[in-house]
């Protein structure tokens, strides 16, 4: 029983970033445009949010840096494929490349630096009290309660509001919006920068509050798993909740399994053999219809051609 609620605790840190990145690239496919360069985005993120908690001590600071650096990524992304309508895949691999190859050298300097700011966790009166479930949900750092908090309010935002039913539609028929007075370049860049935003958040929170270190490469792939994770959470807010905690508790029985004698290379490969599970059982463009996906996704738009 200890051994479960232990994992069950560990999953929800090892989760967050997961939950931030799929929070953003859910909006951002909802507008039409696939997000590959979340890797990229997480990278950078993780290596400004480093380095400026590093120098300043000011770890605020060092996640709204953070998500800037993975939203001006994100802004990038957006022009090549929405302005200039390079093929998405194409340039969303190129952020991953850029971002990979920037944030190595810009973390040279911190390779091995110790990292003395940071968040505390904070106990939720009343609620941390209860017996089991208390330490178990309500003792966390602010960043877990902030990524479970945007859930339901993304939620709300995507399916009860205005601004969330032009998302929608842009990412469903661009034409039809835009003839219904909806600016579909608008919609799409907004929703690219917050998904770079969150994905920069995302990545901070590895190098500030997961593991308080950067390291060369420390995503370690964390930006392809959130790309499944979409998939997994049919483009939902609600369901990426789920998801993002359950590849999280995956991730925690890498390390939980190996004193039973499993091969730590055969549970290494666990995340990555679930996220290409789910990207070949959604491959299928009528499988892709039977779980939602964005009618219009990959889709550039052309206002002349409508």
């Amino acid at each position: 029983m200890q051994f479960i609620l232990s994992a069950l605790r560990a999953a929800i840190p090892a989760g967050t970033p997961l939950l931030f990145g799929t929070l953003g690239e859910v909006y951002t496919e909802r507008s039409g445009v696939l997000n590959l360069g979340i890797e990229g985005m997480m990278i950078m993120g993780s290596v400004t949010a480093f380095g400026v908690a590093h120098t300043t001590g000011n770890v605020w600071l060092a996640i709204l840096l953070a998500a800037l650096a993975g939203g001006l990524l994100a802004l990038l992304h957006a022009f090549a494929s929405i302005t200039l309508k390079v093929n998405q895949v194409v340039s969303g691999l190129a952020i991953t490349m850029l971002g990979l190859g920037v944030s190595g050298m810009m973390g040279k300097r911190y390779i091995g630096q110790p990292l003395d700011a940071g968040f505390t966790a904070v106990d939720i009166p009343l609620l941390s009290d209860i017996p089991i479930f208390g330490p178990l949900l309500f003792q966390f750092d602010p960043l877990v309660y902030l990524a479970i908090l945007l859930v339901p309010l993304l939620w709300f935002v995507l399916y009860r509001t205005r601004w969330g039913l032009s998302l929608r539609s842009v990412g469903e028929s661009p034409a039809t919006a835009d003839a219904l007075g909806v600016n579909v370049v608008a919609v799409r860049y907004g929703a690219v920068f917050f998904g770079g935003l969150l994905a920069g958040v995302g990545g901070a929170y590895l190098s500030v509050v997961y593991a308080p270190a950067w390291i060369e490469g420390m995503t370690a792939g964390a930006g392809w798993i959130v790309i499944a994770l979409t998939i997994f959470a049919m483009w939902d807010p609600l369901r990426a909740l789920l998801g993002a905690y359950l590849f999280g508790g995956v991730r925690v029985l890498q390390y939980r399994l190996q004193p039973l004698g499993i091969s730590p290379n055969l549970l290494a490969m666990l995340p990555f053999i679930f996220t290409i599970l789910v990207l070949v059982a959604s491959a299928g463009e009528a499988m892709r219809r039977r779980i939602g996906a964005p009618a219009a996704l990959m889709q550039p738009y052309t206002r002349e051609e409508r």
